[in-house]
């Protein structure tokens, strides 16, 4: 915060420069070269695309050639430029590293703003005269002169961004813990909250940890968290008779989706995951099973928990925080005719109880450090027989139905995504979870 002071004083009563290059000091010294790439990324895209101006972009995307100059690190938003916006080429102020560290100082000629634009933009054009320029401040006019027309984008707060259907790519996957962009009021009701919220979560992971589960649904009201529960669950399963156990197929929105199944039923329910936490099982309070990726394996074992009784799997394999579907593996189809699809969406106001990049044993901690964090689950109809596999439907016909009506239910849409573009687009890596000793304890959650 006091680097966000300084530099409004610097940025308003000094210099545009000596403002940004406090900011750039205060926020980059220090860190990775990777780990800013990286956060430029997975994490700013979903804010910079919420402060795109819809006039700006009107003029910007009719264009053939694109060229950005900004008084931003390049390094920080070429990413989003190029990948989301199509941008050609970006122009940016040069941060200063040193054994692939940033030194918070930035090259020669500085920061890009005024005369410094003016000069970058003839370096790279030429001779040549570009045909519009757009700017949003007076220290603009300098390189708007060299173009054929300029015109100042004044700022009106009232005009709606943009919205990410009318980008060229849209954002489907993005990472970060914070869900609002934080503004410096944002940012200062973050930081007071952030011991509460703690305490809170506290509260809320041991009511669902060490509470009979019949007891949790009414537990989390009691501490602001908002469970809705839609449609007409079917009945458990009796073994007495020699039924074999309901598989209820979820959308994948956090590692807490078997959590509020059961609490949605009133009872535990067994979940097949993939990674793991060492904290995420301490704290499973249902019965858990790490897939192992290997087919013949997990179909043996999943064949196996459902003669016991019910299970909840999420073939998506990972979480998306948009309102997309990823692939569904079809492997559950194969194995029972007993599939209720379920539509799983929650809410969030401060934090994001996913990661691709950070670690995944505080994930149920930020979901529940929210104010009033909910989950709304959505049983469906139980699938006809004639709809499955025994039906003569092939598993990837039965695993895209479910797909479809799942999102169709939550006004989602379907994609071909999986968990390997996922983690290759956020984290630059596949998302395979290395194998580590087996821990003997039955409890293990993961995402």
């Amino acid at each position: 915060m006091d680097g966000t002071l300084l530099r409004g004083l610097l940025y308003y009563f000094v210099s545009e420069s000596a403002g940004i290059k406090v900011l750039i000091f205060a926020t980059c010294a220090g860190m990775k070269v990777s780990d800013i790439e990286s956060v430029a990324r997975a994490v700013l895209p979903k804010f910079y695309s919420s402060d795109l101006h819809s006039e700006s972009w009107r003029v910007f995307s009719s264009c053939g050639k694109r060229c950005v100059l900004t008084a931003n690190p390049r390094i920080m938003v070429e990413a989003f430029l190029k990948d989301f916006l199509g941008a050609d080429l970006v122009l940016g102020t040069e941060m200063s590293t040193y054994k692939g560290r940033a030194t918070g100082f930035v090259l020669s000629p500085g920061v890009l703003v005024g005369k410094n634009k003016a000069d970058a933009l003839k370096k790279a054009f030429g001779e040549a005269q570009p045909e519009i320029g757009l700017g949003d401040r007076h220290t603009d006019a300098p390189f708007m002169a060299l173009c054929k027309d300029g015109y100042i984008v004044p700022p009106k707060p009232a005009v709606k961004a943009v919205t990410t259907d009318k980008l060229p790519k849209p954002i489907i996957f993005h990472d970060g813990r914070l869900v609002q962009k934080p503004t410096p009021l944002t940012a200062l009701l973050t930081i007071l909250w952030i011991p509460i919220g703690f305490i809170l979560a506290c509260l809320r992971i041991a009511a669902g940890s060490l509470l009979p589960m019949p007891m949790v649904y009414y537990a989390f009201w009691a501490l602001g968290v908002r469970v809705t529960i839609k449609g007409t669950p079917p009945p458990p399963a009796k073994k007495s008779i020699g039924q074999s156990g309901v598989l209820f197929i979820c959308s994948h929105r956090t590692l807490l989706d078997p959590i509020f199944l059961s609490t949605a039923l009133g009872r535990p329910i067994p979940a097949v995951t993939y990674s793991v936490s060492r904290l995420s099982e301490i704290i499973s309070p249902i019965k858990t099973v790490r897939l192992s990726r290997d087919r013949a394996t997990d179909a043996s074992m999943i064949k196996k928990l459902l003669e016991e009784g019910d299970l909840a799997i999420c073939p998506e394999g990972t979480t998306c925080r948009e309102p997309f579907l990823l692939r569904f593996s079809a492997l559950f189809a194969e194995l029972t005719d007993q599939l209720v699809p379920v539509a799983v969406v929650n809410r969030m106001s401060m934090f994001h109880g996913t990661t691709a990049r950070g670690w995944k044993g505080m994930d149920p901690f930020y979901f529940f450090m929210n104010p009033s964090p909910a989950y709304e689950v959505t049983f469906l109809n139980r699938l006809p027989q004639e709809l499955t596999c025994t039906g003569g439907k092939s598993s990837h016909e039965v695993a895209n139905y479910i797909q479809r009506v799942i999102a169709a239910t939550l006004s989602y849409e379907c994609t071909s995504f999986t968990r390997r573009d996922k983690y290759r687009a956020l984290a630059g890596n596949d998302g395979t979870v290395v194998e580590k000793t087996k821990l003997q304890a039955n409890k293990v959650m993961g995402c």
